[in-house]
């Protein structure tokens, strides 16, 4: 067997048998001894000093909670609609919510050609498209336009689902940036492809952080982020459809395809970038 690696060094006060049953779930072997009044936690396999070391710093931020159930067994559990721990996340589910209840229900539509990537006016009952200019907010502003009630839930709650998985392990300053970003990119794609046109959604940012969250994990096992397989299956296949007609023709509207895609790619790349980053250092 190997050196043992010190991982923890922890007053002997504190109670780590809720801990050391999940990592024995999740097959990471190691050992608990007291020394000189303090415990000290080893493992044996230098790729398991990360996961040891997530797994107890997500424990003590009440990020996961550990039960040990009846023979020894630990679940591990994440708090699903506790947003003050991930309030970026949180943040732009409100603005997109709140944006969508002040055109949609209080009939405020003249606030719609301020969240489009093109200023866009109406001559003659055709849409005229301007230059953007200086506006650059616009390369962002589209994921807050929705069309419809079952548009906005969808993409909050997609949102929710994977954005408090890459918040957990970015923070907030980081999990800001790379919505921006995942942002950016996808509205710019979708004009790329199909151009001057009214799109919008949170859509394009979610795919953005389901490739994120599914990529990153990958170069950092530390990160345990990754979707279920079946989820990214069943989130793949809808883009698939997407760019099929299936969804158009089910009488969904037209499909911002292109952003998807895009969001997808960017979320992976950054995912890539981000997980390597993490394990050198």
């Amino acid at each position: 067997m190997s050196a043992p690696i010190v991982v923890l060094d922890v007053p002997v006060e504190e109670n780590l048998l809720p801990l050391t049953a999940l990592l024995r779930t999740r097959g990471l072997p190691h050992r608990i001894f007291e020394e000189e009044g303090r415990q000290v936690l080893v493992v044996y396999a230098e790729e398991h000093v990360a996961p040891v070391r997530e797994l107890y710093r997500a424990w003590r931020a009440d990020e996961v909670t550990i039960s040990v159930a009846s023979g020894g067994r630990a679940n591990a559990t994440t708090p699903s609609l506790n947003w003050r721990q991930w309030p970026v996340t949180a943040a732009f589910c409100v603005v997109a919510i709140g944006m969508f209840l002040v055109i949609e229900v209080f009939g405020q539509q003249q606030l719609i050609p301020w969240l489009t990537f093109q200023p866009v006016d109406i001559v003659g009952r055709q849409l005229v498209f301007y230059e953007m200019g200086q506006q650059y907010w616009r390369l962002v502003s589209p994921i807050f336009l929705h069309f419809g009630w079952l548009h906005i839930i969808f993409n909050c709650l997609w949102l929710w689902e994977f954005g408090r998985r890459t918040e957990g392990v970015l923070g907030e300053l980081n999990q800001f940036g790379l919505i921006v970003v995942i942002a950016v990119v996808s509205n710019g794609v979708q004009f790329a492809s199909g151009g001057p046109s009214i799109f919008g959604g949170l859509s394009g940012v979610v795919y953005g952080l389901l490739g994120f969250a599914w990529v990153a994990p990958l170069l950092q096992p530390a990160w345990a982020i990754q979707p279920p397989p079946a989820l990214m299956v069943f989130m793949v296949g809808w883009l698939v459809a997407g760019y099929l007609g299936v969804l158009e023709g089910l009488g969904m509207g037209a499909i911002a395809n292109a952003a998807h895609l895009g969001g997808l790619l960017a979320g992976a790349a950054l995912g890539g970038l981000f997980g390597a980053m993490s394990r050198r250092t």
